[in-house]
Parts: C-alpha cells; structure tokens; sequence
C-alpha cells in the first residue's frame, strides 16, 4: 500500500479530508506513520488493526496520544464490528476472498448505522492475489472457504505453484489461481455485485494494484478530483 502514499493516497485523503481513518494491515508501519501524521497536523484520528504488528506499538501510542491512535491487535473481522464510524478505510491484510469479502460486509453494516459509506481503498487487487487467497494464519479461515495451499511460490501467467522459487514462495499461497471466491479482486467484485449500496470503483494496476470504493451519495467534486488523482499519478 505505501508505494501508492505519494502519488495516491496522500492526494485522496486531502480531496476527502478524513476526520476518523480505519487501517487494516499495518505490518512495520510504513504507511501507518504517514497516516498519523496526517491525523497529527489536521486533527484526525487513525484506529491501526494488526494482530501482529512489527513495530514498538507502546512508542507509538505514548508518541501520538490515544487522541490521534487507536491500536486493535486483534484480526480484522473481530475488530471491525467495535468500530463506530469511520470516514475512510485501508485494507491491506489477509489477502484473500473470504478475509476481503467479509470486511467490506462489516464496512457495509457499519454504513448502514452511521448513514455514510466511507472512502475504500484496497491493495493488491492485481496479480498475484487478485484471483488467488494467501493466507497469513490459514487456520482462522472456515474449512469451507480455504483454498487447499503450500508454501510455495508463483509467475505470472502460471496457474499452479512452483515446485521452485518463484515470487512470495515464503507465503501460504493457494495451489490454483482463478475461479469462484478466490482472491483480493473477486471479493471486491462480489461484494459490489450483491451490496444495495450503488458505488464507483476505481482501479490501478500497478504495484499489485489499488481499488478505491467512493459511495455514489459522496459529494460529485469527491468523484472528479479521485479520477484526476488517478489520471495523474502515472500508476
């Protein structure tokens, strides 16, 4: 997610100007800190959730101040149904479909109380995740919905795994890539397929890509200045 903060992120969260910013998916706290500054200059407040987060999270909250941060090191779909409201939201955890797909169900629920949809953005939507699950603890996955997986790596345009090398071979990655409820890209499809919620989805292919979410109840100024953010980046 942060090789888009400069050309991306940076410039949506000035055209939507967040008040509450939900990241999902911290890791060692690139992007986190760039969040918090944000959240520091313009009085905002971001709530990190990682349940393992790869940074001094005592130093960060004694740094910040529980008024700007709010650290959950619970996984995702425990922690989102204790959020309230927020205006603007991250994604970028447990990349598969199962994960993905039911974090947007509780993004929708908490829409559904607070009368606003908040600003989505989503990271690897493009290859290697968009149409495979990776698992980071495969056992918090229902059986139903785990992809059979190895640690094993993958290449472009080749559906199974490599015996050898290949990216990410360090991963929980699915054995096959495409078909039903399978990857980052098909959750985010299937959720705008069956939410009652009418959305503009906004797409970029680089870096193993970025979907932004923006409610068609936003403010028309919100639409055009993401759509000039995204002509412009060079992504």
């Amino acid at each position: 997610m942060h090789r888009f903060w400069e050309h991306v992120i940076k410039h949506v969260l000035i055209a939507v100007r967040p008040k509450t910013i939900v990241e999902i998916g911290s890791l060692t706290g690139v992007t986190t800190f760039k969040l918090l500054q944000y959240c520091k200059h313009l009085g905002g407040r971001c709530i990190v959730v990682d349940p393992n987060p790869q940074y001094d999270v005592a130093l960060l909250r004694e740094h910040y101040g529980e008024e700007v941060v709010s650290i959950i090191e619970q996984f995702s779909l425990e922690a989102l149904p204790s959020i309230d409201q927020y205006d603007m939201i991250l994604i970028d955890g447990d990349h598969n479909w199962y994960t993905v797909y039911h974090e947007l169900k509780l993004v929708e629920q908490m829409a559904d109380k607070t009368g606003r949809f908040p600003v989505v953005l989503l990271h690897d939507t493009d290859w290697p995740y968009g149409r495979r699950d990776m698992y980071y603890y495969p056992d918090s996955i229902p059986e139903a919905f785990r992809k059979s997986y190895a640690t094993k790596g993958m290449k472009p345009g080749q559906s199974e795994l490599l015996e050898i090398g290949g990216f990410n071979n360090i991963a929980y990655n699915a054995l096959y890539e495409g078909g039903e409820r399978n990857g980052v890209r098909s959750a985010v499809e299937d959720f705008i397929k069956e939410t009652p919620i009418k959305l503009r989805h906004y797409e970029l292919f680089s870096n193993n890509g970025l979907s932004i979410l923006v409610s068609e109840d936003e403010d028309s100024l919100i639409y055009s200045q993401i759509s000039y953010i995204l002509d412009s980046s060079g992504l």
